[in-house]
This record gives C-alpha cells, sequence and structure tokens, in this order.
C-alpha cells in the first residue's frame, strides 16, 4: 500500500517541480515546496537564511547514511525564448529522493539517513554550500540518482554507479596593441596569439589510456574596421578528463604553454580557472549496496556495468571535501531522448516510483548494515 500512494506522490511532485523551473542559487519556491512537504510528515529539516536547499534527517544513531537531490533547473533556449528549464531531470532526482523519504520515514532505522536538497549543481558549486552547512557530518556513505540518456541506459536497466570525468574551464584574454592593416609590425596580432594557442593545444598529450580532451570553446576579437588589426581578444577553453589526476596534468600543462606564447608574441595573457567538477571516486560498499538492491528488486538482468561518462557532476565535491567518504550514484534507464540538456528532453515517467522504491531499497540497506 505505501508503495502504490508513494507513487501518486511521485508523479504529482515531478509534474508541480517540472512546471515550475528555478535556476541555480534561485530556487526559492523550489526549496519552500520540498521543506512544507517534510513539515506536512513532521520529518525534522533546516532550510538556510542565506542560501537555498534542505537538509533532512530521520532514523537515530551516530552514524549517518546520506542521499543527495539536485533542485536546480537550465537557464536556455527553449522554442526561441530563453527560460528556466529542467532538461537535465533534476525534477525527477528530487521526485525520486522524496519518494525514498515517504516510504522510509516511519521505519525503525539503525542509523541516520540524512537528505541532502542541493542548489546550483549546474553552476558546479552548489555541493560546497551545502558542505559549509554541515550536510557531510558524521557521514559515511554517500548516494545520488540521476536519469541517463537512452544510448547509456535502455528502460528497466539500473547501474550501480556512474564514472564521471573531470571537467575545468578556462577564460582568457590577450593583451597586446592594436595595428594598422598596412603596418602590423607596429602592433600584436591577437589573432595570431590566438591560432598559436589553438595549435599549440594539440600538442599537449597524455597517456592514450586515460580519456582527456582539451578545446577552444569561444573567442571574440576586432571590431567593425576591418583595416585595424586587434591586439586583444579573450578566448574560453573547455578542459576534461575521466580522472582527476589528469585534469591537473592537463591544468598544469596549459599554463605552461600560454605563458610560453605570452613570451613569443611580446603580448600579456591573462587567464582564470572556473568551475572545477572533480571527477567520480566511486565507493565500495555504497555501489555494493545499490548493485545488491538493484538485483533484489528488478533481476540479474537489470544490473548493467558502471556508466563512464565525460559528463560531470558536482556530486563528486563531497568525497573531495571528506577523503574517505564512501560514495556512488546510481545511473537509472528511462528511455531518456534526445538527451541530457537538450531542451526538449523527455523520458519514460513512470520509471520515477519504480526508482524511488529502489533508492529506499539502497538506502535500508546501507542503513542496516553493520
Amino acid at each position: 500500500m505505501g508503495e502504490l500512494i508513494m507513487t501518486t506522490n511521485v508523479l504529482n511532485w515531478f509534474e508541480h517541480f517540472h512546471a515550475h523551473p528555478e535556476v541555480s542559487w534561485k530556487e526559492v519556491e523550489t526549496t519552500k515546496t520540498i521543506a512544507d512537504i517534510l513539515t506536512s510528515w513532521q520529518v525534522r529539516h533546516e532550510t538556510f537564511a542565506d542560501v537555498t536547499g534542505v537538509i533532512a534527517e530521520i532514523g537515530q544513531g551516530d552514524d549517518v547514511i546520506a542521499v543527495r537531490a539536485d533542485i536546480d533547473a537550465l537557464w536556455q533556449q527553449v522554442d526561441g525564448t530563453f527560460q528556466a528549464n529542467h532538461s537535465c531531470g533534476h525534477d525527477a532526482n528530487i521526485s525520486m529522493v522524496l519518494g525514498a523519504l515517504d516510504l522510509l520515514k516511519h521505519e525503525m532505522l539503525s542509523k541516520r539517513i540524512r537528505f541532502i536538497f542541493q542548489p546550483a549543481e549546474e553552476q558546479g558549486n552548489g555541493s560546497l554550500a551545502m558542505i559549509q552547512k554541515g550536510a557531510l557530518e558524521g557521514v559515511s556513505q554517500l548516494y545520488g540518482i540521476h536519469l541517463r540518456p537512452l544510448e547509456e541506459l535502455q528502460r528497466g536497466q539500473y547501474a550501480a554507479a556512474i564514472q564521471h570525468g573531470a571537467a575545468f574551464f578556462l577564460r582568457g584574454s590577450v593583451i597586446g596593441d592594436d595595428a594598422h592593416g598596412a603596418r602590423p609590425h607596429q602592433g600584436q596580432n591577437a589573432l595570431d596569439v590566438i591560432f598559436t594557442i589553438q595549435q599549440m593545444l594539440k600538442s599537449i598529450y597524455l597517456s592514450p589510456f586515460e580519456p582527456h580532451s582539451i578545446k577552444l570553446t569561444g573567442v571574440q576579437a576586432g571590431s567593425d574596421n576591418l583595416n585595424i588589426i586587434p591586439g586583444n581578444a579573450t578566448f574560453s577553453l573547455d578542459v576534461r578528463a575521466q580522472q582527476n589526476k589528469e585534469l591537473l596534468a592537463l591544468r598544469d600543462r596549459v599554463e605552461t604553454l600560454l605563458q610560453q606564447i605570452a613570451v613569443l608574441h611580446d603580448v600579456t595573457i591573462h587567464w582564470d580557472w572556473q568551475d572545477f567538477t572533480p571527477g567520480a571516486e566511486i565507493g565500495e560498499r555504497s555501489s555494493r549496496h545499490a548493485a545488491e538492491a538493484i538485483v533484489d528488486r528488478f533481476g540479474k538482468n537489470a544490473l548493467v556495468d558502471r556508466i563512464i561518462t565525460s559528463g560531470s557532476d558536482d556530486f563528486h565535491f563531497y568525497t573531495v571535501e571528506q577523503p574517505g567518504l564512501d560514495a556512488t550514484m546510481i545511473g537509472i534507464g528511462a528511455n531518456l531522448t534526445p538527451g541530457l540538456h537538450h531542451p526538449h528532453m523527455s523520458f519514460d515517467r513512470d520509471v520515477l516510483p519504480e526508482a524511488a522504491a529502489l533508492l529506499a531499497d539502497t538506502l535500508r540497506r546501507a542503513a542496516n548494515d553493520n
């Protein structure tokens, strides 16, 4: 009976959050709605005056198991109009985690289970705000849950872990002197600098056994005057690696390269690394609990190998900030197309209640594992 009631609730919650998306750090009504649900259940929880998000807790004991749901939407163009849009499935994540809490809230648990409804995952730093609010105090295991695109998981398939990659983004500027098109020797051509950066990026090599990539993603230079050689430009880089060690190696190589190019072209190059998102550190205990729960509920054929993706998620800041934390993110197959972050992303919504029940099974195992 409990799962039948939860099924209706999960789908209703999803419809509400999907219809009321809010972007990073502005999830005010989303926070209020979650808090109102928790209040109606008499579940102890905390909201904050200076940041959105909710931290709730059930159970007793010194040891804490935690689960995180990201609550923000993207700001993107949908049919020609820029708007908040839940195209990454965070509305589904909120609903699945609430569903698990709904199933567990009256159970006698030997450990506490903490539910972290986290803001600003899309900006890559909402996890750090929740850590500052005490989200990890006493936590030994942490779980996440996320829908996966069709090319990774089909409906009825589940992964006990998602091996996200690590990512870094760079914004840079080239500072030199403009010159007349007839007298290029009197200045520095910022476009020459940009072309050199592009070419030199291709000379950065790491082990081919470790997936990685680095590429220019934006350049701005010049004006409407076609006879002026621009001395200044701005540029951006997207840097990714499957492992944190390789990402940091790429960062060091890029910095050395930019320093050398600045000397070569007699310009100043400034840069700033932004939105570092660490790669996944998969926990043995947490991923085992998830795998066992998948097999028990859906059978052996439902469990697939861990998903390896070059995408990133700030969920993994939790393991960086608390070394030794055993963590995993469960991947849910839902026939999701065309893909995450596509403005018209869609999926089989009836997967949400069963995924919520799976998450409850997993948390129950973790809470009862001594």
